[in-house]
């Protein structure tokens, strides 16, 4: 690997927070080199994310764009980066919305520019440093450093409950990042041997395989923990204490159900640019660390809360479509319709099916896009009427028919209409949990989620954008200029692309469900799944010879068979 593919990501990461260094120094009083600055910075960006995620490929290693240099010896910490198929895929999402959201907030935002825009670099560095972190700690510095310019964003330039808002979410995912600190230290301690211990990713998941192995066969024979050697006695009783610390903090952050509270707030008193990151890629470090982290180093855990898991992301898209159906407030429909939405990716995930494992990949993307577009037009709407009641509105479409064509497709997007990218997300969620071993009944619950997701968004557009113009106020209402079409056009192009073709999409994605299935099942002491079927590929710091290892470069698609778990099952042998 060259030299510029290995610090690749490193750019990217850091590109932001150079560029924050600079806006730093420019006047206050200079908004507009302030607003350049940025948007230049996001834009290179973009050039950089898109870049890496076409040298990403599919038939590959797992990690791509990787490189691992010294940072903390003494505790085992290097600062490792790299992606693969779905941190590819969430990286270039990041990337693309970060121009958008500097676009939507060009006149949104008049007081403090300098301190709006800083927040925004410093945001976008953390949550890509978290999207291609593959050392634990260095994955828990990014994840936590978002969580400060948000909470600016919010606190400061939000509306009138703006400080009550920013509280409650910090708070809330303080404390499940906290309890994620202590299992990351149980980590380090508990399972891990005095003299090898380390905080890399894959060093960590590969010392953890044959103890996984162990409890999984002792779990599904009943077998005496005394037989167990002693790094699987104590994964046995402390991996579930672990992996619900882990779960919980992802949880918070997705948000699942009953934890969501804080999202409905945040967003409705966020600025239009703090809804867009919170919706297109902030939540997504939810089900991200779910897929990357939670599942696959406490597979048997996992499997043990596997249906309650399930059944509250069920209850998330039932309850969040009810709520949609409850509310006046047209932000705070739209911020409900993202716990509905996101309990599909999480469903997806826990069915343990590559259909539905790569649907949820795919769904994280799709949330990204269409809600990210629905926050960024009712932004422009709220910026002419400074109100978020449907009654306020009604007629709109005869004076501003452009905005209401832009609202439709995105509407369209939202409810899953066949055609629109969010269709073939949902559709491989339903197909994926249809075909998994979770109760059937969940299938069909979360089947109703997308018959109420069409009754609220329907309904909403029907009463803000048709009928007569009741209200003097929306006579005069101008339609959408040249940058607010700038903005919303590439929302509209993905939205249209990644519904009629999602193959590219997808083929970058199915290497990575294939081999989070094989990992989740190994969970399950019946799957026949074997340790060296699932075993990461570890990188030598930087400077010191690779060791020859057995490790294969990719899982075999025979894994991604629905035989996978079955009881009794025994999938093929993977091919290195």
């Amino acid at each position: 690997m060259s030299f510029f593919d290995s610090h690749l990501l490193h750019a990217v990461i850091f590109l932001p927070l150079l560029f924050a260094a600079l806006v730093a120094l420019l006047p206050a009083a200079e908004k507009g080199q302030i607003r350049v600055a940025t948007l230049v910075a996001m834009l290179v960006d973009g050039v950089l994310g898109l870049l890496a995620y076409l040298k990403f490929d599919p038939a590959g290693p797992e990690f791509q764009l990787e490189h691992r240099a010294s940072w903390i010896d003494e505790f085992g910490i290097s600062f490792h980066t790299g992606v693969d198929g779905l941190a590819a895929s969430l990286l270039l999402l990041t990337v693309f919305l970060g121009p958008l959201v500097v676009m939507a907030s060009w006149t949104y935002v008049d007081e403090r520019v300098k301190e709006f825009h800083l927040a925004l670099l410093v945001l976008q560095s953390a949550m890509l440093g978290a999207l291609c972190a593959l050392d634990i700690i260095v994955f828990y510095v990014f994840f936590e450093a978002s969580l400060i310019p948000m909470y600016l964003l919010v606190g400061v330039w939000g509306s009138e409950e703006r400080q009550m808002a920013a509280m409650k979410f910090f708070l809330y995912t303080l404390v499940g990042s906290l309890l994620m600190l202590v299992a990351i230290l149980g980590l380090y301690f508990v399972v891990q041997p005095a003299g090898g211990r380390s905080f890399d990713y894959p060093t960590v998941y590969n010392g953890l395989l044959s103890a996984t192995g162990e409890v999984s066969r002792c779990v599904a024979t009943g077998c005496d923990a005394s037989t167990l050697s002693p790094l699987a006695a104590a994964l046995k009783a402390w991996g579930p204490w672990m992996f619900l610390a882990f779960a919980l903090a992802f949880a918070v952050k997705v948000p699942l159900f009953p934890v969501h509270t804080w999202l409905p707030d945040a967003h409705v008193q966020a600025p239009v640019a703090g809804s867009m990151i919170l919706a297109g890629v902030m939540l997504k470090l939810g089900t991200f660390g779910f897929w990357r982290f939670a599942i696959p180093l406490f597979p048997a855990a996992a499997q043990q809360y596997r249906t309650p898991i399930a059944l509250l992301a069920v209850v998330g898209i039932v309850y969040g479509a009810l709520m949609c159906l409850a509310q006046r407030d047209i932000k705070k429909l739209i911020a409900y319709s993202s716990v509905s939405h996101l309990g599909y990716c999480v469903l997806g995930m826990f069915a343990y099916t590559v259909e539905g494992a790569t649907g949820s990949a795919y769904q994280m993307l799709n949330h990204g896009v269409s809600t990210g577009a629905l926050f960024l037009l009712f932004g422009m709407l709220y910026e002419r009427r400074h109100t978020r009641l449907m009654a306020d509105y009604g007629g709109i479409a005869r004076v501003m028919p452009l905005f209401t064509a832009f609202f439709v497709v995105v509407t369209f997007s939202s409810i899953a209409v066949p055609g629109t990218n969010g269709f073939v997300g949902e559709f491989l969620v339903l197909l994926g949990s249809w075909k998994s071993a979770l109760p059937l009944t969940f299938s069909v619950l979360a089947a109703t989620g997308v018959i109420l997701g069409a009754a609220y968004m329907l309904w909403m557009v029907q009463k803000v954008f048709f009928g007569e113009v009741t209200l003097r106020e929306n006579q005069g209402l101008k339609d959408m200029g040249g940058r607010e079409i700038a903005a919303a056009l590439p929302f509209l192009a993905l939205i249209v692309v990644m519904g009629l073709v999602p193959q590219p999409f997808l083929d970058r994605l199915n290497p990575s469900s294939e081999r989070f299935v094989a990992r989740a099942a190994l969970g399950d002491g019946a799957s026949g799944v074997s340790e060296q079927q699932v075993m990461m590929p570890v990188m030598p710091l930087a400077g010191q010879p690779t060791a020859a290892a057995p490790v294969p470069s990719r899982t075999n698609k025979a894994l991604a068979g629905l035989q996978l778990l079955r009881p009794g099952a025994v999938p093929p042998q993977v091919q290195p």
